[in-house]
């Protein structure tokens, strides 16, 4: 499978299993990427705005819902602006959907689907 000379950024966290297949999914069909500790360095703050864009109908998409630092945040996202959005994504890594994948700096991929992830490197 080429990736016909895309810029992969993959923003993971190497604790998330789910990262880990999505690296291991990349490298398995040859796919070069840049791998970036998303708590480390958060994406910056115009790919989550891209994501936002991408996501509008769904802004808590980009959010890990499930993790602790979300469910002590005690907001409601459909009613926030969208730059408080940005500002909370930025300032703390672990509120971001993972893996957080950037192609070609015009498309972000949220979580890991092998069918989705497929679709994008045919």
């Amino acid at each position: 499978m080429s990736n016909n000379l895309k810029k992969i950024i993959l923003y993971s966290y190497l604790k998330c299993s789910t990262c880990r297949k999505a690296s291991k999914w990349l490298e398995q069909n040859n796919i070069s990427f840049q791998l970036k500790d998303i708590i480390k360095e958060t994406p910056p703050k115009d790919f989550l705005e891209l994501a936002l864009i991408q996501f509008a109908l769904d802004k808590k998409r980009l959010f890990n819902t499930r993790g602790k630092n979300f469910k002590l945040l005690d907001i409601d996202i459909k009613n926030e602006t969208d730059a408080k959005i940005i500002e909370l994504l930025s300032n703390d890594g672990k509120l971001i959907k993972r893996p957080f994948l950037i192609i070609n700096e015009t498309k972000i991929i949220l979580g890991f689907s092998e069918t989705e992830y497929a679709q994008n490197f045919r």
